[in-house]
């Protein structure tokens, strides 16, 4: 418990918004210890406080800890889904209230069908996005920031927020699930192919 409280310590005495830690370093690929709530709780109420501040100065909508170079399961989670009509529709993306997961799992519970396939990006792989693969409907199992326990189904492109923050937790990057060969910069995205069919986008990618 000590060295976990160091550690934590020591992150939260550094600056503010927390530094991210980048693609390449080991604590991105190493599997996170479960996190049994040893934190005392003001130090744990800090560390969701300043993981949240973090996560919206970057701006994204989750982050997990092993991005702020805490090998820990937990992830904090929020968006405000402040996108276009059309594209809200088509991607299920709604607002996602604050949340924290603790100690995640996630499994497909879409029932056969076809998987969501949409561009994703990641704080910790900066400039850069690509199409994954991810299920519609996923199953959540995990604790809350009060360690209460969660068991529920979340769809649309909160289930991919879901998904790709606990896959944070056991060592798994987006481009780790990704189709390679649609990997664009984000500059190339918005400038080149924003609005473009995904069909054609395909064409011209080779994906």
């Amino acid at each position: 418990m000590a060295n976990l409280i160091d550690q934590v310590q020591r992150v939260l005495d550094g600056p503010r918004p927390l530094p991210l830690v980048l693609a390449g370093d080991p604590v991105l690929r190493t599997p996170s210890s479960a996190y049994d709530f040893s934190l005392p709780a003001d130090l744990w109420s800090e560390l969701i406080s300043a993981m949240r501040e973090s996560m919206h100065a970057a701006p994204g909508v989750g982050l997990a800890a092993p991005q702020i170079g805490l090998g820990i399961q937990v992830a904090v989670l929020e968006d405000p889904a402040t996108v276009p009509d059309e594209i809200a529709t088509e991607r299920q993306r709604y607002p996602t209230p604050p949340r924290v997961l603790v100690n995640p799992r996630y499994s497909p519970a879409d029932n056969g069908r076809p998987k969501a396939e949409f561009f994703e990006g990641c704080l910790s792989v900066p400039g850069y996005q690509a199409v994954v693969p991810r299920a519609n409907v996923v199953r959540l199992r995990c604790l809350d920031e009060n360690g209460g326990t969660v068991d529920e189904l979340v769809t649309g492109w909160a289930a991919r927020i879901v998904a790709h923050e606990t896959d944070h937790l056991t060592g798994v990057l987006y481009l780790d699930r990704a189709l390679t060969r649609s990997l664009c910069s984000t500059a190339s995205l918005a400038g080149r192919w924003f609005g473009v069919a995904t069909s054609e986008l395909r064409a011209a990618l080779g994906f």
